[in-house]
């Protein structure tokens, strides 16, 4: 229940320092007394909120307390479904996580699958104690080990890496990069839910000025962001999934493709490709920078890749190609066209963090 306390007169020391007095009723009620600490929090309309170190600390015992969670494993339970379970409590703040399992047949295949996903998936997630009948995870990772933007660029060289590979194991359906397709793809997904994991923490806790963000509503841009990083190293996993499937029935001999790879195509996707992924880089760097002119700029460049992509659709349409390389062609040009589009929602992300900046009169 809010109450009012009236006004009270700033004064200021020899040394430049401002001072006020601290209503005698509340710092009673609250327990300050002499040498006590006080924390000071500024809100985002610049209001400024002080908080006593007592409280302070009683809230961060309930918070660690609400951070530990317990999932009973049962013999209806599904792998599938206790994965699930797990991911949802990681991305949502969990610290600690203990599971207890019954008398259940597949006990030894949960916990497998448990292990793989907090090594391979879930950031910073170690299993601390193990035993028969019990498991438990604990999260070990924060924010100034591995910051926002920094796990994000991270996830924004490993989506354009896999990009790239399967571009280049088009060229000759090779196999040897899509392993490596693979793996980037599943390192974007671990990052991506430590994205979410940390933007839903900030939020909660009001962190955007201590992570460098003027405003908490920075936090849903950077999570539209990640998920479009995300959707392009998804899309080039159906690409490689797509050309392992035709190798493998050409090695089979189950399928004979009709004409080798069109290499005038090839030269256009390849270009295209690196057009688009040189604006992609310049719409995340105007979105780290604050840049309000270039990502204007990018925004207005947008049209002259629609006429690059029909051209190379009318390219397609003239040539008389297997409609097998054709398939994987347009999940190519798709994935490609997807990150003008991903580059597009970035460029907007960062005129939106920016243009009341840009806008104030001076």
């Amino acid at each position: 229940m809010e109450r009012e306390l009236g006004y009270r007169t700033v004064q200021s020391t020899g040394r430049g320092s401002f001072i006020m007095s601290l209503p005698k009723k509340w710092a009673q009620e609250v327990g300050i007394e002499k040498g006590s600490q006080i924390a000071l929090k500024i809100m985002e309309d610049m209001s400024l909120v002080l908080i006593p170190r007592r409280m302070e600390e009683k809230r961060n015992e309930k918070s660690e307390i609400s951070k530990e969670y317990f999932i009973k494993v049962s013999q209806r339970s599904d792998v599938k479904s206790v994965c699930r379970r797990l991911t949802s409590l990681y991305e949502t703040g969990a610290e600690l996580i203990h599971l207890s399992f019954e008398n259940i047949e597949n006990r030894k295949e949960i916990k497998k699958a448990v292990t793989d996903l907090s090594r391979n998936l879930l950031l910073g997630t170690e299993i601390v104690e193990e035993t028969a009948e019990e498991m438990s995870l604990q999260v070990l990772i924060n924010h100034p080990e591995l910051p926002i933007e920094k796990a994000i660029s991270r996830m924004a060289n490993l989506s354009i890496s896999a990009h790239e590979d399967s571009i280049i194991a088009l060229h000759n359906l090779e196999q040897a990069k899509l392993s490596y397709i693979y793996q980037r793809r599943l390192d974007v997904e671990r990052l991506n839910l430590y994205v979410v994991r940390q933007l839903k923490y900030g939020i909660e806790h009001n962190l955007f000025g201590e992570w460098g963000f003027e405003t908490s509503k920075e936090f849903l841009g950077y999570r539209l962001v990640a998920n479009d990083i995300r959707n392009i190293a998804g899309n080039s996993h159906n690409i490689a999934k797509n050309i392992e499937t035709l190798r493998r029935l050409i090695d089979d001999k189950l399928l004979f493709l009709k004409d080798n790879l069109d290499e005038e195509i090839y030269a256009q996707i390849d270009s295209f490709n690196s057009s688009t992924q040189q604006l992609f880089k310049e719409s995340l760097e105007s979105l780290f920078k604050r840049d309000y002119v270039q990502a204007d700029r990018i925004l207005s460049r947008l049209e002259s890749f629609l006429m690059l992509e029909n051209d190379l659709i009318t390219l397609l349409l003239s040539k008389k190609i297997d409609p097998n390389l054709l398939s994987i062609y347009r999940l190519v040009l798709d994935n490609t066209r997807a990150i003008v589009e991903y580059s597009k929602e970035i460029a907007e992300v960062a005129l939106n963090r920016t243009v009341e900046n840009v806008s104030v009169k001076s």
